[in-house]
């Protein structure tokens, strides 16, 4: 006679089977149907097909109130209306540094994460002088047949507009090499000239300068009509670029919050774009346009000026040490 423990042996292997059965069952029932719809968590951005967490608001160029910038038509009139001298396409293939053999490889097979992180390095920082992303997008798309990765509004959202893959025409010699965004501001003017600057901004009965919006927040577009549209600081601020004076209003507090969370992203999934600005012998921040030697070899985050000598994007006003420190911080975190 078979001892007892024998005998129970095919009941406790039916009861593992049944729990292993159960378990199974209660996966496949939480499992994706076929058809069924994934929503994004809306703080993705999209690098070289794979989406990346930023935690900040991000609207892409396929969400519902998006801008995209693969369109070839008018994005904010009929088709019949575009502009005969308008390219095809808004942007280009990313070329810098790489070999015949990878171009070839890019323009057949398109690009993997790990060649596109060798070749991206800079991050270009512009204001938009349109006021909100919208007006931005309308002139950059529309009307001059230009992209730019990103815009970033004046309540905090992001757009994205195209895969960063893809070469935006936004900085000239950066082009190749770099990620560009568009900051909705009205940008610097010279003391005494500050007239197209000034009708976007007024004062409430507190004192508090708040950003003038032609129409309601809805009709500009703007994701978030209950953040606060005010300058983080409330008076202009007056600064030299390249030797210039000029006077501008600072970004929003949520500009700044999801421009630090973007930066910090950036600076994570591209090992070779530093988090830092470009800086003179003292360690202070450059305030003119690199040489082209220093250009060539500079990788991080820097403004439209240190690429060009007609630009003087993002202004005196910008901070540039509340970002990195914040952008640091952030990258910091387990």
């Amino acid at each position: 006679m078979l001892p007892s423990s024998f005998r129970t042996l095919p009941r406790a292997l039916a009861a593992a089977f049944g729990i292993l059965a159960f378990a199974a069952a209660a996966q496949a029932a939480d499992a994706p149907k076929p058809g069924a719809r994934l929503e994004r968590q809306g703080d993705e951005i999209v690098v070289a097909g794979q989406l990346f967490h930023t935690s900040t608001p991000v609207v892409l160029w396929t969400d519902p109130g998006g801008y995209d910038a693969y369109r070839v038509d008018p994005h904010f009139s009929a088709p019949d209306k575009k502009k005969a001298d308008l390219p095809a396409t808004r942007f280009g293939v990313r070329k810098a540094g790489l070999s015949e053999a990878e171009l070839k490889q890019v323009q057949s097979g398109g690009w993997d994460l790990p060649l596109l992180q060798r070749v991206v390095d800079q991050f270009v920082i512009h204001y938009d002088v349109c006021g909100t992303s919208q007006r931005c997008f309308r002139v950059l798309h529309d009307d001059r047949g230009l992209s730019v990765h990103f815009m970033l509004d004046v309540d905090g959202t992001i757009y994205q507009t195209l895969d960063l893959k893809e070469a935006a025409w936004h900085a000239t010699i950066a082009n190749g090499r770099s990620i560009g965004i568009e900051i909705a501001n009205m940008g610097a003017y010279p003391p005494g000239r500050t007239e197209s600057r000034d009708r976007w901004y007024e004062k409430d009965a507190q004192g508090l300068v708040k950003i003038k919006l032609p129409g309601t927040p809805e009709a500009n577009g703007i994701h978030n009509p209950s953040a606060l549209l005010a300058p983080a600081r409330n008076e202009p601020v007056t600064g030299k670029i390249r030797g210039e004076t000029l006077e501008q209003y600072d970004l929003t507090k949520a500009q700044y919050d999801a421009l630090t969370k973007l930066t910090a992203t950036l600076c994570t999934v591209f090992p070779k774009l530093k988090c830092d600005y470009p800086r003179d012998s003292s360690g202070k921040l450059r305030l003119d346009t690199l040489s082209r030697p220093e250009f060539d070899a500079y990788q991080g985050v820097l403004g439209h000026y240190h690429v060009q000598t007609n630009k003087t994007d993002p202004g005196p006003a910008f901070q540039w040490d509340l970002l990195i420190d914040g952008a640091r911080s952030q990258m910091s975190q387990k």
